[in-house]
């Protein structure tokens, strides 16, 4: 509003101009403070609500204090701990929140102890809802912008959950370990119960041979007894009752019978005696082995077990000797094979080619099927364990796993691939015997 000055002694009309241009300018620039004033504020106020959204965002505990360790702020993290609100914590004692005295006492250690920059303590803290909860605090000084120390800082995190995740991590992995150590098991008793049927066929021929031969001597016994009983009663019929009997068919005949019989029993003693070589799957000595020995068991007990189609292209040749542990050994062989039979193709027989050489990297084996060979995106996991491509119920995934420890424990290598004329490949490389 234009107002006319009045007129004053020694004041002219220029002069009052000049004075109300100035105030023009004074509040002009009062009004860019006030602009800046506001976006320093509203800068202030993003700064509040970011500092804000972080400490409660934070998992760990968090106090700052004064040099007298009185509270002056907290976190959403410590308050939900110990069930009180910011208000209730201002301005309170930190050593209140603590549980114990030996809590109090280190942290009255640290607030002594001027020259510290940063320290670890272990505090019980208060808990609302378990009494006490551990928690490892980092203590550190907070300083003014000239240095001067004005206060602490508290963060730390609570244990108490971290301990019973890992109570709850260690159970289940101790569960885990038993249902593998149930699952190896189970693969065992497959291999075992292969192995047992393989050895139930071989066996039933000697022992049907022998029984049959037993029933025979029976028979020839009895004979035999009522003839002598002729003879020493002084019967007069005594010659025809030899005829009768066949006495001299029988005493003609028993040598071989006697003789089958021990044949029968030997063979079945070598049958055992070779399954005792080849029991102890568990046991760790070390020993010279024939590979030529594990390769023809592993397929006589397969063939004679459960795999009536299967055929074997097998020659033996020089010594294939090599440091181990032949049980183990025929369980790799054994699953090896039982492999290439479930990887037959429609039914079509099993065909399996082996070979074997000794070279100075050491005796190599390779056992060629006339299957459909494996897959691309398999061969990188075929030896992983639990993996598996037959049919729930069918595997558990191990058999492939177990032998590639047991060769890996033999200082050797045991590797995949699908063969150039078809079918799959697995290679065995063990370290000779020198």
């Amino acid at each position: 509003m234009a107002t006319t000055p009045l007129p004053l002694d020694g004041v002219d009309e220029t002069m009052w101009l000049d004075v109300i241009h100035k105030m023009d300018e004074v509040y002009s620039q009062l009004v860019q403070d006030e602009i800046v004033l506001e976006e320093k504020n509203a800068e202030l106020e993003d700064s509040q609500r970011f500092i804000f959204s972080v400490l409660s965002a934070m998992s760990d505990v968090l106090i700052a204090c004064n040099r007298a360790g009185d509270i002056e702020q907290t976190n959403a993290a410590l308050q939900k701990l110990v069930g009180l609100d910011e208000t209730a914590l201002q301005g309170m004692p930190v050593s209140r929140l603590l549980a114990d005295a030996g809590s109090i006492a280190a942290i009255e250690l640290v607030l002594a102890q001027s020259q510290m920059a940063s320290a670890v303590v272990e505090l019980n803290l208060i808990d609302a809802q378990h009494g006490a909860v551990p928690v490892d605090v980092n203590c550190t000084r907070r300083r003014d912008s000239l240095g001067k120390c004005v206060g602490y800082v508290f963060v730390g995190r609570p244990m108490g959950e971290l301990r019973r995740a890992y109570e709850e991590l260690s159970s289940t992995h101790e569960a885990l370990k038993r249902t593998q150590q149930q699952l190896l098991h189970a693969e065992k008793m497959a291999s075992l119960g292969r192995l047992v049927a393989g050895v139930a066929h071989e066996l039933n021929n000697p022992i049907s041979f022998v029984l049959g031969n037993v029933h025979a001597l029976k028979r020839y016994s009895e004979r035999l007894a009522q003839y002598v009983a002729a003879l020493h009663a002084g019967d007069a019929e005594v010659p025809a009752l030899r005829a009768r009997l066949r006495i001299d068919h029988l005493l003609a005949d028993l040598p071989s019978l006697i003789d089958g019989t021990l044949e029968g029993a030997h063979r079945t003693t070598d049958i055992v005696n070779g399954l005792r070589r080849f029991s102890a799957v568990d046991r760790e000595e070390r020993v010279p082995v024939d590979l030529n020995g594990v390769i023809e068991r592993a397929i006589h007990w397969i063939s004679k077990g459960g795999a009536p189609r299967f055929t074997a292209h097998w020659t033996p040749g020089p010594p294939l000797l090599v440091m181990g542990n032949a049980g183990k050994l025929l369980q790799v062989l054994m699953n090896l094979i039982t492999n290439a039979c479930d990887a037959a193709v429609d039914g079509a027989p099993v065909q399996l080619s082996i070979t074997a050489q000794a070279g100075e990297e050491g005796v190599t084996l390779r056992l060629h099927d006339n299957g459909s060979g494996i897959a691309a995106d398999h061969l990188l996991r075929i030896f992983e364990p639990f993996f598996t491509t037959k049919p729930v119920g069918k595997g558990t995934g191990l058999g492939l796993s177990i032998s590639y420890g047991i060769i890996e424990q033999h200082g050797g290598v045991l590797s995949a691939r699908n063969h150039p004329a078809g079918g799959a490949e697995f290679a065995i490389v063990l370290p000779g015997v020198r």
